[in-house]
């Protein structure tokens, strides 16, 4: 026995030093959560160090255990909540309602308790949280703006900074922690670059041979946009000093989020695919194409425990060349993870 270990392991060395990989990780589907509830769904935000997903649902936002998916807590009264953005050292959460004439509700992290509801503009989307400058950034897609919050603002009686007017309409949006944040403009076909201190845009950049930026998510370490584009279907990596397009990889059909993490780009696709991109010598590559149920089109990435929630549900067959309606109490969240 102890012979046949020797050999085995000689072996493993040869293959290693023979540039030959030895049982690579991929990342897999592991499990589904099933989840229920009435509404819709967009965005999810992953709160990793307390296992927990914020998951708006049209009218109302879900908490969910992440390990279980078991609901921690529901918090009410949005007329179309799209995003959800945290800032943990102050326990108070931001959730973006797009209905109307457009709000942001501010909630409390530990009791799910509505804290005040500031209003903003119609259309209201997007939303992160920028610690470097302290503040809370959401995308207004009709209304042409960029909404700016003070995560420490008064939830009761104070009000959102003067917006900045972007000159387009604005899909998703990633910030540098340095005064920088970076907005696509889905109608334009461009990222715009903002200064939050200067408060302009103070470029505009195509994002061709991609079209219809939606997603993005930022390497803020190298100085890169990860763009996910609808039409034409590509995932484009753009160089966030001079928008000098590096990259441009074949994704599938309807992304709606892209995620980075330890040098891998993500984009999350309607058509039930996720890709996987990575770069090597230099040069980026679709590593991966994960195969995903349809309509797990968004993302939230929890970088601590390398996992990526996708919420979806079961579908009705199409009729008409639309799209087919989900099934009555089939929300679900699919967890993906390395195996």
């Amino acid at each position: 026995m102890r012979s046949i270990r020797g050999f085995a392991g000689a072996f493993a060395l040869l293959l290693v030093a023979g540039g030959l990989s030895v049982s690579a990780q991929s990342w897999q589907v592991m499990k589904t959560l099933p989840i229920g509830g009435e509404g819709g769904w967009d965005y999810v935000t992953v709160d990793a160090s307390t296992h927990r997903l914020f998951v708006t649902r049209t009218t109302h936002t879900m908490v969910i255990d992440a390990d279980s998916g078991k609901t921690l807590g529901d918090i009410p009264g949005q007329k179309t909540a799209h995003g959800v953005a945290i800032v943990p050292r102050l326990n108070r959460g931001f959730i973006t309602d797009g209905g109307g004439s457009g709000a942001i509700i501010v909630f409390d992290l530990t009791t799910y308790a509505t804290l005040g509801r500031l209003e903003t503009l119609p259309d209201t989307d997007g939303i992160i949280y920028d610690p470097g400058t302290n503040l809370v950034l959401a995308s207004a897609g009709d209304s042409n703006a960029l909404v700016v919050v003070k995560a420490d603002v008064d939830p009761k009686n104070g009000k959102m900074d003067a917006p900045i007017m972007l000159g387009g309409g604005p899909e998703f949006l990633a910030a540098d922690g340095h005064g920088k944040v970076y907005v696509n403009l889905e109608d334009k076909n461009v990222v715009a670059e903002v200064d939050l201190n200067s408060r302009q845009v103070v470029n505009r950049w195509p994002v061709a041979p991609g079209g219809k930026p939606v997603g993005l998510a930022m390497d803020a370490a190298k100085r890169r946009l990860f763009i996910g584009c609808r039409d034409p279907q590509k995932l484009v990596v753009m160089n966030a000093d001079s928008g000098k397009i590096e990259a441009s990889l074949p994704i599938g059909a309807g992304v709606d989020a892209t995620g980075f993490h330890k040098g891998k780009a993500f984009a999350s696709c309607r058509d039930g695919s996720l890709t996987v991109a990575g770069e090597k010598d230099g040069a980026f590559a679709v590593e991966q194409t994960v195969k995903t149920p349809l309509g797990a089109r968004t993302l939230g990435l929890d970088k601590e425990n390398e996992k990526i929630y996708l919420p979806t549900a079961e579908f009705e067959a199409a009729t008409g060349g639309g799209r087919p309606k989900a099934k009555p109490g089939t929300f679900q969240i699919v967890v993906v993870g390395k195996q």
